[in-house]
């Protein structure tokens, strides 16, 4: 089969979620005979010629615009991007294509596909087609969102906050006819695809109350990239905890307010002083941030270890009794809380978003309401005051969806489309 991934970034300059999961599916893909190909924008000039990575061809089209202003109105039109995706077509000729991400790139692009008769499917790995920011979360006052109001101006009101402008909430109706736009087109792309996937049922609701058709929709969970040698590293380290070593809780990710590393850093200082917490995660992104979480961490076993490298992230999940997952906003997936499963390390999460779709209260983990620095402290001190239930929630952990699982899944999903598309080639 030939395959083409469209994503807005992709490795090693980008590793965010999306970027990691796209390179990982491409490379397994290509592994078991297939053909595939990656498009994605760069900024800067481009040769034209694609770059053999890991049996993936990865095409890094120039013309890609990273300001914000630009990255939105690239979606309206890229005369380049849409002349290197044509070449691009005309080189792969694939059978299907994989919309992974879209930002930053021209919505002609699948206007081509329909022209040519080339069935396309997406995942959806953020809120990104039916909000402008991904997250539904506000730029004005950093709340949570629905999606687009009647008449599009709290996307309007969104928009103008994320340019740096301010104003009463009427201001939002100015561009708003822009954000109605906006939503109009990427409506038609989602209703146009062969299938659309969604990590957890949440992100499905979460579309279908922003008006999106659910019809050929579905819930298929991502795989992780983790390996037999992964699981080992953290269960050596776990089992090298002495008996009577301090409780040990983590936090991995961004540290950006929406995450709510604030309310655990308040639950732990709640904590008796035989308690350590690892903060793991960039702190350069929002140093303002970081400098107040600094502050309000009184707790002597509190430390922030900055970024934890992939290779070291199985070690670190190994020396923890328990990850916490204090997110104040829609996470759409949560790849660390699956993460920690597999290094056989009970969650406690907030009680939001995909998260309950994720952790099974008393059986994995445990739920709090976001936020709420207290519940979480009160939970937290239970565990290490009962560690017998930490083997409890070890014991109850599911089963983790591989890679190599879910590219056989996805497999099946692009077997299943309509146009003809050949069978999986098999070395």
């Amino acid at each position: 089969m030939r395959i083409l991934h469209l994503v807005h970034q992709y490795p090693p300059d980008h590793l965010g979620g999306t970027e990691l999961y796209t390179r990982a599916l491409a490379r397994r893909q290509a592994a078991a005979g297939n053909e595939v190909a990656v498009f994605c924008p760069e900024e800067g000039d481009d040769s034209g010629e694609p770059a053999v990575e890991d049996g993936v061809r990865v095409y890094r089209a120039g013309g890609g615009r990273r300001g914000r202003l630009a990255v939105f109105l690239s979606l309206l039109g890229s005369g380049r991007l849409s002349a290197a995706f044509d070449a691009v077509l005309a080189a792969e000729r694939p059978d299907v294509v994989h919309v992974q991400h879209l930002m930053g790139l021209p919505v002609g692009l699948i206007d081509t596909l329909r022209a040519a008769g080339i069935p396309y499917v997406i995942t959806l790995h953020d809120y990104w087609y039916g909000c402008a920011n991904a997250q539904l979360l506000t730029n004005y006052d950093a709340s949570l969102c629905a999606g687009p109001n009647a008449r599009f101006t709290n996307c309007g009101r969104c928009a103008l906050a994320r340019a740096g402008l301010g104003g009463p909430a009427a201001a939002g109706s100015l561009p708003a006819p822009l954000m109605a736009r906006r939503y109009r087109l990427l409506r038609e792309v989602f209703s146009g695809a062969a299938q659309v996937m969604a990590s957890t049922p949440f992100v499905l609701r979460a579309y279908g109350g922003m008006g999106f058709p659910l019809e050929k929709a579905r819930v298929l969970p991502l795989g992780i990239d983790v390996s037999a040698a992964d699981v080992a590293a953290a269960r050596r380290a776990r089992d090298q905890k002495a008996p009577d070593g301090p409780f040990r809780v983590g936090y991995v990710g961004g540290l950006s307010r929406q995450k709510g590393i604030h309310v655990l850093v308040a639950a732990i200082n709640r904590l008796p002083a035989g308690v350590t917490c690892a903060i793991y995660g960039p702190t350069d992104a929002f140093p303002e941030y970081v400098a107040e979480l600094r502050r309000l961490a009184t707790h002597p076993g509190i430390r922030f270890m900055g970024p934890v490298e992939r290779a070291a992230l199985w070690p670190a999940l190994g020396e923890l009794d328990v990850l916490v997952a204090p997110t104040l906003w829609y996470e759409t997936y949560a790849l660390i809380v699956h993460e920690a499963f597999a290094a056989g390390l009970p969650v406690v999460a907030s009680r939001i978003g995909v998260l309950p779709d994720v952790v099974r209260e008393g059986v994995d983990g445990h739920l709090f309401p976001p936020g709420d620095a207290e519940a979480l402290s009160a939970i937290l001190r239970r565990l290490m005051e009962q560690p017998d239930e930490l083997a409890v929630l070890r014991a109850g952990q599911p089963a983790i969806v591989t890679m190599d699982s879910h590219a056989a899944e996805i497999d099946g999903v692009y077997r299943a489309l309509p146009a003809g598309v050949k069978p999986m080639l098999r070395r």
